[in-house]
């Protein structure tokens, strides 16, 4: 088995556990939002990854920076899950492992995940008309997931498998300067 087959594999088999004691814990839809956020932050931070991934940094205290930081803000089976996987030195993994479990989640309730970007958070009634925009849009019925990202100047930005819709004020604006 090739390296590449073998980390596809293990990346697999993580997001398995995390959506079995998702599940078995009866907080799926909760774990996969706390997980999604957290692993956005990982990718957004270069100092968190970097300590994160720090083979010198004992694995107690990669696993007390994830509590600390998910603690009071997340689900107590989600900040462990995250946690746990920092602790055995997957933490580089872990942005993988969790769009794989989200996948994986949302195919069980028969949807596809939109990713979506905006400058500011949305609340339940703006993702549930987004969430219906997309799903006539792209023909399949969608789970938003927000990440809040301040260079998206207005609008969104969402990504629908290998489909992105543009819907950002730069990108209208970088369409009206082509037409002129």
């Amino acid at each position: 088995m090739s390296p590449d087959a073998e980390a596809v594999d293990r990346i697999d088999a993580y997001a398995n556990a995390l959506l079995d004691v998702a599940k078995a814990e009866g907080v799926l839809g909760e774990v996969e939002d706390d997980l999604f956020r957290f692993a956005r932050a990982l990718e957004a931070s270069d100092e968190l990854r970097l300590a994160l991934t720090d083979p010198a940094l004992p694995p107690e205290r990669r696993m007390a920076v994830v509590e600390e930081l998910m603690g009071g803000k997340a689900l107590e089976a989600s900040a462990a899950l995250a946690a746990f996987i920092a602790g055995i030195g997957r933490a580089s993994d872990l942005p993988a492992i969790v769009d794989r479990f989200v996948e994986k989640a949302a195919r069980e309730r028969q949807r596809e995940v939109a990713e979506v970007r905006s400058a500011i958070p949305l609340d339940d009634k703006q993702r549930d008309r987004l969430a219906k925009a997309l799903s006539k849009a792209t023909g399949k019925e969608v789970e938003v997931k927000v990440v809040v990202d301040p260079k998206v100047l207005g609008g969104v930005v969402a990504t629908v498998g290998d489909t992105v819709i543009d819907g950002t004020v730069r990108h209208r604006l970088d369409q009206l300067k082509e037409r002129i």
